[in-house]
């Protein structure tokens, strides 16, 4: 039995079911390549048009939610759809589409080298199905379950092809990926024996009737998990050192999407589960300490994929500046920034791919003249990465201009600080791009330090003839100008999309649609009330 405010969500669990059902179908195709490809675009196309009407019935209802199983809340799983986790999901299903496309006509799985071709379709698939079911779920532990599938796929992709710098990699990603899970598992065993429900809705009203030592001691446990998850300092260590190694597309998807599951989990905890001051001061400082070790990270590395991996940690932290400030322009700013980056970041790992495609190599060093020989990835690169920069009227600039609006609005001492931090990073974030696009695409090939044979002699047959002596192949070149474009459809349609993510920010804050969608009105009224007391007068009031 399955219940929804509208008709369309009710089809909500078909957002996992179709990338599981396509992943199956893939499995069975095994060393038949093509017809993959074409049950794995058929099942993201199915899925993001699903995803695309949720997202249309939420922009009108709001929060919405599924029984599973005949089973009511809070004792059976249920899936629940508001304005935030439908916005999720189309990104999302754009993101995992343009990669998949990409990464068939890459031919990372053009040669079939110990069976990658039929791994790497179930298992992006898979992947897409994790992802899904961790945007939807209504209770922590199905949550921790699609942080499972998805890391479990991740594993897989990561090691593809088995090099003993991939091996590497994924040692350190699956160690890392194991402490957090089992910090956020014991978490969840503590909530449950404290008190008796994993229902996120359920808990929204119970964990407020603990004791506040003990709600702190599951609020960090959570956010510790969360944390390492999502990439935030002290916790992001790992990331530089695990996503560069795998493929283009493969780290584009990655570094693009997996790292906001992380930081969606944490926007979940701190607005629906555990509302209110009690750490934002910290979220604060970690925020800013990762923007700042990120992006100074970046300006010493001489690889792209590291840069880039160096700038999406800093970057993080711009999503837990707009978090920890706890108001509603912070938290509306962080939706939209969110989403702009998650297509930027995915944006820019593919142009890396083209890069080295085209070169031979990912090492800024080794590169020069590429404006020559490959103009068309030189815009494609530009556009994004001024993006990234926060050059205005991009979408970059207007999330940052969101952020830094709602910390001089708290203007608090420590909310100013964070403020000048930020436009610090933006500064330095400029500056690593900026020396990028410089070094690589107008330096001459000739100053650079052992440059590839394939692209001296590129520069030479452009010289010689007065043009680029190939063009980029089309499955290649399509998604990422898809994605590029979508950079820019943030600008272009900035108005609505801010709209929305107020919206959503309303809605996360005042927790009631969410509670209410659930549990009915009784069980929001019980929430908004232990909120407004003193949780000592809650408990003797139970008493």
């Amino acid at each position: 039995m399955m219940i929804g405010s509208h008709p369309l969500t009710d089809l909500a669990p078909l957002s996992v079911m179709i990338p599981v059902l396509g992943a199956a179908v893939t499995f069975m195709l095994m060393r038949r390549w093509r017809a993959q490809v074409a049950v794995t675009i058929g099942a993201l196309c199915l899925t993001l048009l699903l995803n695309v009407g949720l997202l249309a019935a939420a922009w009108d209802t709001g929060a919405a939610a599924v029984e599973m199983a005949g089973w009511p809340a809070p004792l059976g799983i249920t899936i629940v759809v508001d304005r935030l986790s439908a916005l999720m999901l189309v990104i999302s299903s754009l993101i995992t589409l343009a990669v998949l496309v990409y990464a068939s006509a890459q031919g990372i799985l053009d040669e079939d080298e110990g069976g990658l071709v039929s791994i790497f379709h179930p298992t992006f698939l898979i992947l897409v199905a994790g992802v899904s079911n961790a945007f939807l779920a209504g209770d922590i532990f199905n949550l921790y379950v699609g942080f499972e599938i998805l890391l479990t796929a991740s594993y897989v992709l990561l090691t593809l092809g088995g090099t003993a710098q991939r091996m590497r990699a994924g040692v350190t990603y699956v160690v890392v990926s194991v402490v957090s899970s089992a910090v956020f598992l014991i978490a969840i065993a503590m909530i449950y024996a404290a008190t008796g429900t994993v229902n996120m809705a359920d808990l929204a009203v119970k964990l407020g009737e603990l004791p506040v030592d003990v709600q702190m001691v599951l609020h960090v446990m959570l956010l510790v998990g969360f944390g390492i998850k999502a990439a935030v300092f002290p916790l992001s260590f790992w990331l530089p050192d695990s996503y560069p190694t795998a493929p283009a597309p493969v780290t584009a998807v990655f570094a693009g999407l997996l790292t906001k599951v992380g930081v969606y989990a944490m926007i979940r905890t701190e607005t629906l589960l555990f509302p209110g001051e009690h750490v934002n001061d910290l979220l604060m400082v970690v925020a800013a300490l990762t923007m700042v070790v990120g992006i100074l990270g970046a300006l010493v590395q001489t690889d792209i994929k590291r840069v880039l991996s160096f700038i999406l940690v800093s970057h993080i932290g711009y999503m837990i500046f707009g978090l920890a400030l706890g108001t509603r322009m912070g938290l509306a700013a962080t939706v939209y920034y969110v989403g702009h980056h998650i297509t930027v970041q995915t944006a820019l790992f593919l142009v890396t791919g083209l890069i080295e495609h085209r070169a031979g190599t990912a090492n800024i060093d080794r590169l020069g003249s590429l404006a020559k020989v490959a103009p068309l990835i030189g815009v494609l690169y530009l556009i994004p990465a001024l993006n990234l920069g926060g050059i205005p009227p991009l979408s970059g600039f207007l999330g940052k201009v969101g952020l830094l609006r709602g910390g001089a609005e708290l203007g608090t001492p420590m909310s100013y600080t964070l403020v000048g931090v930020s436009v610090l990073a933006s500064l330095l974030t400029l500056l690593v791009v900026a020396r990028l696009w410089t070094r690589v695409f107008w330096r001459k090939v000739e100053d650079a330090e052992h440059p590839p044979p394939q692209l001296v002699a590129d520069v030479q047959r452009v010289v010689e003839r007065g043009r680029p002596p190939r063009p980029i192949e089309s499955g290649l070149a399509l998604p990422t100008v898809a994605l590029v474009t979508m950079t820019v459809a943030f600008t272009v349609f900035a108005g609505p999309l801010f709209d929305f993510s107020d919206r959503a920010a309303r809605d996360m804050l005042e927790r009631r649609p969410y509670i209410e969608a659930v549990l009915g009105t009784q069980a929001a009224d019980r929430a908004e009330g232990i909120l407004s007391q003193d949780p000592t007068e809650v408990r003797d009031a139970d008493r």
